[in-house]
């Protein structure tokens, strides 16, 4: 039987980024609720740019706004990588959870270290790409510069989410063979039969031999 042709492959190419493309709005979902929830926690993002440590060697700083996106893409990761393994990819049958599960995670990584360079951007005052005031403030939810820096970030790296998971995490887990117990094949004999004369009989070929 024939391959599927090109333009197949095209068109299911399309109908998985379109359906990852679901799954990612689901995922935005989640992960700005994760992301109001830890602002919320911390006094509002009037306070997103307070700093956590100092990163090694550097003059800069790790700030919440940081920890905010880490967390939030993690839950989202998790939850993005349920239903596409299920409904985008159907690739659950192909391996378990947690083989397919850590490749996903290592390309999401990627991606949410990308993310963070971006976020950078967007909320450093000094920025070329700043989010710019009067627009974006923090004395309004629907104006918060950190809200939205992290809609526009999630969008940067949702094709870099998906290019790279399409090739590598739900691809080659298709030519993985599950591990699977095989059972135990019966004696030889339990497949021939023994005729009150003392001849095998072969139920297949319908030979008799002596029985020795």
């Amino acid at each position: 039987m024939s391959g599927p042709t090109a333009l197949q492959r095209h068109r299911r190419s399309i109908r998985q980024f379109v359906k990852f493309g679901i799954v990612g709005g689901s995922g935005v979902v989640v992960n700005m609720l994760v992301t109001v929830a830890m602002h919320k926690l911390h006094g509002g993002t009037v306070n997103g740019r307070a700093p956590l440590f100092p990163l090694p060697s550097t003059p800069y700083y790790a700030r919440y706004l940081h920890l905010v996106w880490i967390v939030a893409f993690l839950v989202a990761n998790v939850w993005n990588f349920q239903l596409n393994r299920g409904w985008t990819f159907r690739a659950s049958r192909h391996s378990t959870w947690w083989r397919q599960f850590w490749p996903f995670l290592v390309v999401g990584s990627g991606a949410a270290l990308v993310g963070l360079f971006v976020i950078t951007a967007l909320t450093h005052p000094e920025s070329p790409v700043y989010l710019p005031d009067p627009f974006f403030h923090e004395q309004a939810g629907l104006r918060s510069r950190f809200y939205w820096a992290q809609l526009i970030t999630i969008v940067v790296t949702m094709p870099i989410n998906f290019v790279a998971n399409k090739l590598w995490t739900f691809r080659a887990v298709r030519h993985h063979v599950p591990d699977v117990e095989l059972p135990l094949l019966a004696p030889v004999v339990a497949a021939e039969l023994v005729d009150e004369t003392g001849h095998v009989e072969d139920p297949l070929h319908g030979q008799r031999s002596e029985r020795a």
